[in-house]
């Protein structure tokens, strides 16, 4: 028989008077390969020293402290110093029967789809009977916490999800459960009451109720795409009626996404966007009349476009007759990787409408490598200047030999970075492309909105002739009659 190691994680905080029956059931356990590892998170009672006492006879427990830092952060630590590969959370005045770890193990090694295995618990102290948690799924779990704390995992899955979240300051475990089942994976709970669960009168479980709606805010946060999968939108302080809620919501607020075919699991993250977009959203890149923002999804780190509300007549045209400008950003984006020539990768985009009026519209690509963009030209010397301005020139040509013309084409929506003895270009801020036939004069005067010297226009337009044909000498002479932004 196999015995990995699992460890049983404490944290505590003034628990004197109950820790000792706590470690008692866990060290009574018929599992043989165990540790015990008590993290005190400054308490003001004896409850370190009682810790301690029980490490200096049993040499399973280990025993560490810290300055007060909350529950998560102290539960993080104490699974950072473990070393099982199975972990027992065990909250500081519960108790837990004799056989549930060895129970636990054998179920949860009998299949690697089974990712949490829990308890049948009982009340005691200021309350008696079963604690009858439902059955487990995923559409319960997006309304309310069905789990206790206490329940064995991989210390892996701990370390996939990034531990248990630190800024939340009630329900703790019912987002880990979230961040560790929402994408799949079995739960078993155990046939037999393996888990004692105290119930006074100042528990964390009694004070966490206050903290309703930073509890769902945080969640919403955090998990918009399970969510919106579950419930058709965020969980609402009315838990119960969330779905309902949601339903009636995008009956006249209608929501039209799409995402690309590399990027089909990002489709609820990508709708959700309208309720999750916002100031606590990720970083901010940039906010004028529109917003960006950047934001790391199943490890991918993107940008995310807010375009500003249009004004009454352009949203009942956006809503009835034209594409969005997240549509016309994603589609452009496509067209232009398709025909060669460098953008970042679209995701997908996801707009809005009250009624027929259209509101919102988000647009989602993955972060440009590229570290400098046109004006960084300006700003600093580059070794290699010249070479860095013939591909602009010539991501330009062939731009217009396809006829597209970029209507904002300024010194913020050209980024380039360099790779060894070549430069890549990729051009941004696509919604205003216009298309049409591009001749010379045309394409010269796409210029105008870039600041440079003389002699830099010499090196474009000298590029750009070649590339398309024409003579050098008049496309400097169209490029620096059109230009606004000489230096």
């Amino acid at each position: 028989m196999e015995y990995p190691l699992v460890s049983v994680v404490i944290p505590v905080y003034n628990m004197e008077p109950f820790l000792g029956e706590t470690l008692d059931s866990v060290l009574a356990s018929d599992y043989p390969s165990l540790e015990v590892v008590v993290l005190d998170d400054g308490s003001v009672d004896a409850s370190y020293a009682l810790a301690r006492q029980y490490a200096e006879k049993d040499g399973r427990v280990h025993v560490y402290t810290q300055l007060n830092m909350g529950v998560s952060a102290a539960r993080n630590r104490a699974i950072s110093l473990a070393k099982g590969k199975f972990i027992l959370p065990v909250d500081a005045d519960n108790k837990i029967s004799r056989e549930f770890i060895h129970n636990a193990v054998n179920v949860i090694l009998q299949d690697e789809e089974v990712k949490v295995v829990s308890p049948r618990a009982e009340f005691f102290g200021n309350r008696s009977g079963e604690w009858k948690l439902p059955p487990f799924s995923l559409k319960l779990l997006a309304r309310k916490n069905i789990m206790d704390t206490c329940a064995l995992y991989r210390k892996s899955d701990w370390e996939r999800v990034g531990g248990y979240n630190e800024d939340i300051i009630a329900r703790e475990d019912w987002e880990f459960w979230i961040a560790l089942l929402k994408d799949g994976g079995k739960v078993i709970k155990l046939p037999d009451v393996s888990l004692y669960y105290r119930v006074r009168s100042n528990s964390k479980r009694m004070t966490d109720r206050s903290q309703k709606k930073h509890v769902i805010n945080v969640l919403n946060q955090r998990h918009p795409d399970f969510f919106e999968r579950e419930l058709g939108g965020p969980l609402r302080y009315r838990r119960t009626w969330s779905q309902l809620i949601n339903k009636a919501y995008r009956l006249f607020h209608p929501c039209v996404s799409l995402v690309g075919e590399n990027y089909v699991d990002f489709s609820y993250w990508v709708k959700a966007l309208p309720f999750c977009f916002g100031d606590s959203f990720g970083s901010l890149i940039y906010k004028g009349r529109n917003e960006l923002r950047e934001y790391n999804y199943k490890g991918k780190d993107l940008v995310i476009k807010s375009f500003a509300k249009p004004n009454l007549i352009n949203r009942i045209v956006y809503g009835l007759f034209r594409s969005s400008k997240a549509q016309r950003s994603y589609e452009y984006a496509d067209m232009l990787l398709k025909a060669g020539i460098g953008t970042p990768e679209p995701v997908g985009y996801c707009t809005e409408r009250i009624g027929l009026l259209f509101t919102r519209s988000y647009y989602i690509s993955l972060k440009s490598e590229c570290p400098y963009v046109y004006y960084d030209l300006i700003k600093k010397h580059f070794d290699n200047q010249e070479q860095i301005l013939r591909a602009i020139a010539r991501t330009t040509a062939t731009m217009h030999d396809h006829g597209y013309l970029h209507k904002d084409y300024s010194r913020g929506n050209i980024l380039f970075r360099e790779t060894g003895n070549e430069v890549k270009v990729e051009i941004i801020d696509l919604n205003r492309i216009r298309f049409m036939e591009i001749g010379m004069e045309m394409g010269c005067k796409n210029f105008e909105r870039l600041p440079g010297t003389p002699e830099m226009f010499a090196i474009l337009a000298d590029e750009y002739a070649k590339a398309r044909g024409f003579e050098a000498d008049e496309c400097l002479k169209l490029m620096l009659k059109y230009n606004s932004a000489m230096l």
